[in-house]
């Protein structure tokens, strides 16, 4: 049998409902990866070994035909921030370190009844606020396709641990680029659903419950197939909603290239983007266009991208201020005083969002629900829009004051590292869904990513483009050192 390791979770489940291999030895195996690579990466960082072993034995003797589900078997971890029973949530933040869940998250609650061994927890930077994973608590992760470099955030080991084959499945979450980033670095598909359709209940420090606005939680995986298999099985609303409501994603369009609406979208003003990345996208174009799909690189929706990122950066910093203490937030009213109402920097602009009224953000809310129509005309023209993910590949470590303070190479220049949150918002901030799949490497051999915008509850369709250009043009790669 070929080493299980890069096989997809699709491929393990089939394995072990045919008698190929036992839920325990199929555990074991990932276990194994995990105790022999793991210390290169630091990626898994919750272990809960024993416990995923005593469920794959009862599973085992039950059988495939007892217990059945579509990820009967398939080892997986799942982002720190989910909680599981017995196990710590603490988003990287010491002031949780010594807390327990006493509940699984609902994600995990429906991942374990699809057959999944939850065997253990990634790592995440502290209250999932950058693209990079590190913290007080568990420390840094490192990238498997150079450890000198981030695998991104804020589901950064998640993405690490999946490009080195040391878990069949993963689940993030996504407010600001934090499932596509890792995905675009590290070489794997990521899935950001359109909002609301997959609950995060149980993926929120302190017990919240409410769901914030523009966040989201979504699959990770080494294929497109598992993206939709492990969406299937998380989505639809929970039981408070599912009195009255049900999700029916529509199917793609089209099958195949051929017929296929595709905008490229591979610059904005708003920031500089790696020539590299660029031209990959532009290769990409080329291909589609071949292969019989229609394609335009100047089609876009008629709305002013400067407009849409200053409301992106204020609503979404409005929606985490929840997350800040009541110190933080008088430190933010004198900063935001100090800089002045005309102040657009990403610093002025995350603390006026952080210590905005009720009413600012109603009147923000407004200016982006007309931009939601907009894209919603433009998606009765395109089927799809590809873009980057990120401004450029993995970058180095930089754990040197805040986030907004630290600068990233693009193109042989430091640019901010947070002007990034421009591909990020692209999708997120409209509830779009948005996948990112393989596009290829730089010339110094690091993964390339591209993101697939689709309209609201095209979910299928994105992740079935994913689908295609896995078979036809880049799939997932191992990094060197791990197979």
């Amino acid at each position: 049998m070929t080493d299980p390791a890069f096989q997809s979770a699709k491929s393990l489940a089939g394995l072990v409902r045919r008698g190929r291999v036992g839920c325990l030895e199929l555990l074991d195996h990932f276990i194994a990866r995990v105790e022999r690579y793991d210390g290169q990466l630091n990626a898994v960082v919750v272990r809960d070994f024993e416990r995923a072993r005593k469920r794959a034995r009862a599973m085992d003797r039950k059988g495939a035909k007892a217990e059945g589900g579509p990820l009967f078997g398939v080892p997986m971890t799942v982002k720190e921030s989910f909680d599981i029973a017995g196990l710590p949530t603490t988003w990287g933040d010491p002031a949780f370190k010594d807390t327990r869940a006493t509940r699984d998250a609902l994600a995990v609650r429906r991942l374990a009844a699809a057959g999944a061994v939850i065997f253990g927890k990634t790592n995440v930077p502290l209250n999932l606020a950058d693209w990079q994973s590190f913290n007080a608590i568990y420390g840094t992760t490192n990238n498997p396709w150079d450890t000198a470099l981030s695998p991104g955030g804020s589901s950064g080991g998640a993405a690490a641990a999946l490009a080195a084959g040391l878990t069949g499945l993963e689940v993030g979450s996504d407010i600001g680029a934090s499932i596509r980033n890792p995905a675009h670095y590290c070489g794997v598909f990521g899935h950001k659903p359109t909002w609301g359709i997959c609950p995060p209940l149980g993926q929120a420090l302190g017990g919240a419950v409410a769901q914030s606005d523009i966040s989201v939680i979504g699959p990770m995986a080494r294929s497109a197939a598992d993206l939709a298999l492990a969406l299937d099985v998380i989505a639809g609303p929970e039981e408070i909603e599912a009195r009255g409501l049900r999700l029916a994603l529509p199917p793609p369009r089209v099958k195949g290239f051929a017929g296929l609406r595709v905008a490229i979208m591979a610059t904005d003003p708003n920031l500089d983007t790696d020539d590299e990345l660029v031209g990959k996208l532009e290769e990409l174009g080329k291909f589609l266009r071949r292969q019989g799909a229609k394609v335009s690189t100047t089609a876009r929706p008629e709305f002013d991208t400067r407009a849409a990122h200053r409301n992106y950066v204020l609503m979404l910093r409005a929606t985490t201020s929840a997350r800040q203490s009541d110190a933080a937030m008088e430190t933010w009213r004198r900063v935001a005083a100090r800089l002045g109402p005309e102040d657009n920097t990403y610093l002025g602009l995350m603390a006026r969002g952080n210590i905005m009224s009720h009413r600012d953000f109603l009147r923000l809310d407004e200016e982006r629900q007309v931009m939601r129509r907009a894209w919603g005309a433009f998606f009765r023209e395109w089927d799809v829009l590809l873009c980057p993910a990120a401004a450029s590949a993995a970058q180095p470590h930089d754990h040197k004051g805040e986030r907004h303070e630290r600068l990233i190479t693009v193109n042989n220049k430091r640019v901010p590292t947070t002007d990034q949150l421009f591909w990020a918002g692209i999708s997120c901030h409209f509830l779009l869904p948005g996948t990112v799949a393989p596009l290829g490497f730089t010339s110094a051999g690091l993964p390339l990513g591209v993101q697939i915008v689709g309209p609201q509850y095209g979910d299928r369709a994105t992740i079935h483009l994913a689908h295609l250009l896995e078979r036809a043009w880049q799939g997932f790669v191992p990094p060197p050192g791990f197979a």
